[in-house]
């Protein structure tokens, strides 16, 4: 299906419900990133409940600003992945250990179950898993301050 082929609404439940060209709508629409670190704004896929691809959009400009914002905001909710800007401290050198970080939603303390749970994306990000499963961003690992990349350098 073609980015001009179907409209976007949402149904009095606030659910996405997409209108394809040829009459068939489907509820429960969500909008999935295929890359959502490093082109978030690049290759969208519109999945019915079931996971099954509806629609693709190569690039979130191409479609209306109206279908856009609807997308944006159910991606910001979908898509929840606090950005680390400094480590305070760590609870030991050692895993499992708690973490104390600030980052951009505000101060949190996780706890990293092992080194595993930090890995290497495209140069020079990072994504760190907590023990419940949420990741956090470390956008340019080298733009941290020198205490916190002396702590996470402990860890790589």
């Amino acid at each position: 299906m073609s980015i001009h082929s179907f409209t976007l609404t949402r149904n009095a439940f606030g659910r996405l419900v997409l209108h394809a060209q040829d009459g068939a709508t489907y509820e429960g629409v969500a909008p999935v990133r295929a890359f959502p670190i490093s082109s978030p704004e690049q290759g969208i896929a519109l999945v019915d409940a079931d996971g099954h691809e509806l629609a693709w959009i190569a690039q979130l400009a191409d479609v209306s600003p109206a279908i856009r914002a609807m997308i944006e905001e159910e991606l910001a909710n979908r898509d929840f992945m606090p950005e680390i800007q400094r480590i305070r401290q760590v609870s030991s050198f050692y895993t499992p250990s708690t973490w104390t970080v600030e980052t951009d939603r505000g101060p949190t303390t996780f706890v990293l179950k092992g080194e595993d749970d930090i890995r290497r994306l495209a140069s020079p990000m990072l994504l760190v898993t907590d023990s419940h499963g949420i990741h956090f961003l470390i956008r340019d690992q080298h733009a941290l301050d020198s205490g916190s990349r002396k702590i996470l350098d402990r860890f790589l």
